[in-house]
């Protein structure tokens, strides 16, 4: 029979392999001016997440991002998220009217943008576009 230790050991390891995938991805930041503009001459390819924490549809598109993203090919993908009810600066800079606006940047342009998409296939076509 198990002890409680045991237990908690198997529980550690499994949250710690739920976690690895997205360990090695692309890392989330928060959206600022700076950082976009860094990211852009840097020459990354860049992702804008508009979301909002009320948003059923940008909460089904946070799980799909977390797993295409964790992918190998896009490591070097700047992700900007940006707050759909606090950043309205930012949103009329990159002429966004909707939560749950996807848009890419290759090589310092937009290269693509999407709205309200939920399909693994089509937004991770999109994030292709990207690199």
């Amino acid at each position: 029979m198990p002890n409680r230790r045991s237990i908690l050991s198997a529980l550690v390891a499994a949250s710690t392999l739920a976690a690895a995938p997205f360990a090695y991805g692309a890392e989330h930041m928060a959206f600022t001016q700076q950082a976009f503009e860094a990211a852009q001459k840097a020459g990354k390819p860049i992702l804008i997440d508009v979301t909002a924490p009320w948003c059923p549809i940008c909460k089904a598109q946070k799980p799909i991002l977390a797993e295409l993203t964790a992918q190998p090919k896009f490591k070097n993908l700047e992700i900007l998220e940006i707050d759909f009810d606090s950043q309205k600066d930012a949103l009329k800079a990159l002429n966004v009217q909707k939560q749950s606006t996807l848009v890419i940047f290759k090589g310092g342009k937009e290269a693509d943008r999407s709205t309200g998409d939920t399909n693994a296939a089509s937004i991770g076509a999109l994030l292709d576009k990207a690199i």
